[in-house]
């Protein structure tokens, strides 16, 4: 599929998610020129990577919404959030779920922050901070390849708090590519495996995975 920069990218998230609010769809439609402009200060995205901000960036973030439905009040953590994904289009998403945003980069909090506050998204917390660094306590962290899978596991298996609200457990759910049976290791046989591909049958996410592993799972 070839997607070009522009309002007609939206219609991805609109294929796979045709009954979002117009709330959300007008959020939705705001990122593309708020990239834009923030990507020529500082980079977020890959440039050659922004043409396809919806379906490599948004549609990837919300394949996670596809499995998992969050209570109102539901305390998530986006560790190592870059640019802002999956955090910002889970935030729109999600508009009664609390997100924190963490990422050690400055410049780029910054950028999150302001992107927040034009999108008057009051339930994202961005904060300065490396993810191994952090103390508070989470229902559910969310990432984007940061690190390898059990580097990321090592730093939040205690902030992911014990009482759960939901049918699933708390834990954590990780968006990957590629082949990782050998990067899972010991946590192939404790971990869910989602294939991204069966969720949205488009080209780019042919190797793509998402990974869930239970919280009480991460201290082992």
């Amino acid at each position: 599929m070839i997607l070009l920069h522009g309002k007609e990218t939206m219609e991805i998230i609109q294929k796979y998610f045709p009954d979002l609010p117009d709330s959300c769809l007008n959020k939705f439609e705001k990122l593309d020129e708020l990239y834009a402009y923030w990507n020529t200060r500082i980079n977020l995205i890959s440039r050659k990577d922004i043409q396809h901000l919806y379906l490599h960036h948004v549609l990837h973030s919300l394949a996670i919404p596809r499995h998992f439905h969050f209570k109102p009040g539901t305390r998530i953590l986006d560790a190592g959030t870059g640019g802002g994904f999956p955090g910002i289009p889970l935030a729109i998403y999600f508009p009664d779920v609390e997100f924190t945003l963490a990422d050690s980069i400055g410049k780029k909090v910054k950028v999150v922050k302001t992107i927040a506050k034009e999108l008057a998204l009051e339930n994202v917390n961005p904060v300065q901070s490396r993810v191994e660094c952090l103390t508070d306590s989470f229902e559910f962290v969310v990432c984007r390849a940061v690190t390898s899978f059990p580097v990321m596991v090592s730093w939040i298996a205690n902030l992911i708090g014990d009482k759960n609200r939901h049918t699933f457990p708390n834990g954590l759910i990780f968006l990957k590519g590629g082949d990782l049976k050998e990067e899972l290791g010991q946590f192939m046989q404790k971990a869910t495996v989602y294939d991204l591909y069966e969720l949205f049958p488009e080209p780019y996410f042919d190797a793509k995975k998402m990974i869930f592993l239970p919280g009480d799972q991460c201290h082992e």
